[in-house]
């Protein structure tokens, strides 16, 4: 049974073009790849062409899986979110208790979190300790180096 996960146009945009991709010329070079594999010889003894055959295995079920992500794709509205609390989507400019560092991320879907970009996941521990919070709010996140107390100093989207 698979879930609803919800993405900015943006962020949908890029995995329907992924799957254009993967769908046209992943799979033309897929057959190309085969083919000269194919023609290398005897095919039971042949570790180019299993290795061809694998690699167009997990080709078909990244497509697949796309494909499923994109049947419970929505797009959301971002006029419709709170934006006094830190929701996805929300940019939320924080502050490191603990060393003075101010930084911004915007939550966003799993998929689409880009740290370069400073795109984080909700279900990252920062994004889930996040949600929920005002401005001026203090959030304790439990991080994998220990225990991080941030500030939210702006919420925006």
């Amino acid at each position: 049974m698979s879930k609803v996960t919800y993405y900015t146009a943006e962020g949908l945009k890029k995995l329907q073009d992924e799957l254009n991709m993967l769908k046209s010329k992943g799979r033309s070079d897929m057959a190309k790849q085969i083919a000269e594999a194919r023609d290398k010889g005897d095919l039971s003894e042949n570790a180019e062409y299993d290795a061809a055959k694998d690699a167009q295995g997990l080709l078909e079920l990244k497509i697949s899986k796309l494909e499923e992500l994109l049947a419970n794709a929505r797009i959301l509205d971002e006029s419709t979110i709170d934006a006094s609390k830190v929701s996805i989507l929300s940019t939320v400019k924080i502050k490191n208790k603990k060393t003075g560092a101010t930084i911004s991320y915007t939550l966003v879907a799993e998929e689409e979190a880009d740290l370069k970009s400073n795109k984080i996941s909700v279900k990252s521990p920062i994004g889930k300790g996040l949600l929920g919070k005002e401005k001026g709010d203090t959030a304790y996140i439990e991080v994998p180096a220990g225990k991080l107390e941030f500030e939210v100093l702006e919420i925006s989207r």
